[in-house]
């Protein structure tokens, strides 16, 4: 196969091997996860109120962390990758709108706050594919986070 082939073909995977990570977050299948990362991933979501650790403390922590959450969506874009025979990295742009609790603890949807962010990652082609070995999320903004998870952030 040429070059230039390869190519496109290793992006199309590695922009699929993304969308697949943000459906099983979405779609709250967090064994899903097991096909997207290795085994050992080191994966930061510190910048965004998250925790940082590697891939089964992290799969373990997400369905608590995102289950008080009654809706949230991840909207990936502007995909950038560079790689480099069977390792790749990435800078990709997530636009993630997330549905409060009510604030007053009743059942329900109650506000919405959108985070924008970077998702940079580092890509290794494994015999099951490309997966995620590195991700570590860079801050862009957020509107409407509620005060109380601001300050979580900054400790």
């Amino acid at each position: 196969m040429n070059a230039a082939l390869q190519q496109l073909i290793d992006r199309s995977e590695l922009e699929q091997l993304v969308l697949r990570y943000a459906y099983a977050i979405d779609e709250r299948a967090f064994a899903r996860l097991d096909t997207v990362f290795t085994a050992d991933a080191y994966i930061d979501y510190r910048a965004m109120g998250g925790i940082d650790g590697r891939y089964p403390q992290i799969r373990d922590w997400l369905p608590q962390a995102l289950g008080v959450f009654p809706g949230y969506m991840h909207f990936n874009g502007n995909f950038l990758f560079e790689i480099d025979g069977d390792t790749a990295s990435g800078r990709i742009a997530c636009f993630n709108p997330m549905v409060l609790p009510k604030a007053d603890g009743t059942a329900g949807e109650g506000e919405t706050m959108f985070l924008g962010l970077w998702y940079l990652d580092r890509y290794v082609r494994t015999p099951d594919g490309w997966r995620i070995s590195e991700r570590r999320e860079k801050r862009s903004y957020d509107f409407n986070m509620p005060a109380a998870f601001k300050q979580a952030m900054q400790h």
